[in-house]
């Protein structure tokens, strides 16, 4: 997983661009940099190489607490790009954050974008 982190004045853009396993389908990864804030939505593109349908995304802190609180972050679409909101997802306190990515199928690939303020 490649991580791309980048602050645009109080928000803070991680994209996370991500390349399943030839054995598992799935990935994960850990940012570089320490986050607190709120998180402003999510977004998640299947790419070109889209994922097998229905995968899913988890994103946690150091303390492995499920940072999306469960948000539709299952049955991700292979083809369209969808977005979870504000509303349905917490923050997080000095913590560096990990990526999970499970059931997308072998090789296959996508990008997930979030915002924090």
């Amino acid at each position: 997983m490649t991580f791309v982190e980048t602050v645009f004045g109080s928000v803070k853009k991680i994209k996370a661009t991500w390349l399943s396993d030839d054995g598992t389908g799935a990935v994960s990864g850990t940012t570089m940099q320490v986050y607190s804030g709120r998180f402003l939505g999510l977004i998640t593109d299947p790419g070109a190489g889209p994922p097998t349908d229905n995968y899913t995304i988890k994103i946690t802190d150091d303390d492995g607490v499920d940072l999306l609180l469960g948000a539709a972050t299952a049955n991700r679409d292979t083809v369209n790009t969808e977005f979870i909101l504000e509303a349905a997802m917490a923050g997080v306190a000095m913590s560096q954050l990990t990526f999970a990515v499970t059931g997308a199928g072998n090789a296959h690939e996508g990008t997930i974008y979030l915002l924090i303020r």
